[in-house]
């Protein structure tokens, strides 16, 4: 029956990961689920297989896979010619498109939104506030898509280092 029930525990696991990495892709909380998963088969394992730094570590790199999520629209923005309220416009943007497309077609839509809320947040902020020309609020709005897209990117890579993490510091039980 132990058998069986590793079985399963590790196959559930395995689960989380690839659903943490999918999540991450579409721009939800992957990493907090890889954490989540690899800290509760360290607590069922009687503490065996990972350690309080490998936790550590991966808790850090999730929070910091957050971050440059959501910064790197603002740096899209800035870097395709935004003000520094364009790039917060862009960051808002992102949020409330995720909340407002998640509803509307689950996981895809969070990702959807997030682009075309950093897009419309940063154009809208240069083309009403900044007084910009149409053509160079939407191209400030498209450097805002395309520094979400790194963000996610970023996020992902933050997830599979995560499992670097974990691989390289697995300890065998007895």
């Amino acid at each position: 029956m132990s058998v069986v029930l590793a079985t399963l525990g590790w196959l559930s696991f395995g689960i989380a990961i690839i659903l943490g990495l999918l999540l991450d892709i579409v721009g939800l909380f992957g990493n907090w689920i890889i954490l989540g998963a690899v800290t509760l088969a360290w607590i069922l394992s009687g503490w065996q297989h990972f350690g309080w730094g490998s936790i550590l570590i991966m808790a850090i790199l999730a929070g910091l896979g957050e971050l440059l999520e959501f910064v790197l629209a603002g740096y899209g923005a800035k870097h395709f010619g935004g003000s520094k309220g364009g790039m917060t416009s862009a960051v808002v943007g992102c949020i409330l498109g995720a909340m407002a497309g998640t509803p509307l077609l689950p996981f895809i839509g969070s990702l959807l939104g997030a682009c075309l809320g950093a897009f419309v947040g940063a154009a809208l902020y240069e083309y009403l506030q900044q007084e910009r020309s149409p053509g160079q609020a939407i191209w400030t709005g498209v450097g805002a898509s395309l520094g979400k897209i790194g963000g996610l990117l970023a996020k992902l890579l933050c997830g599979l280092l995560m499992l670097l993490v974990a691989a390289l510091t697995f300890h065998y039980g007895q």
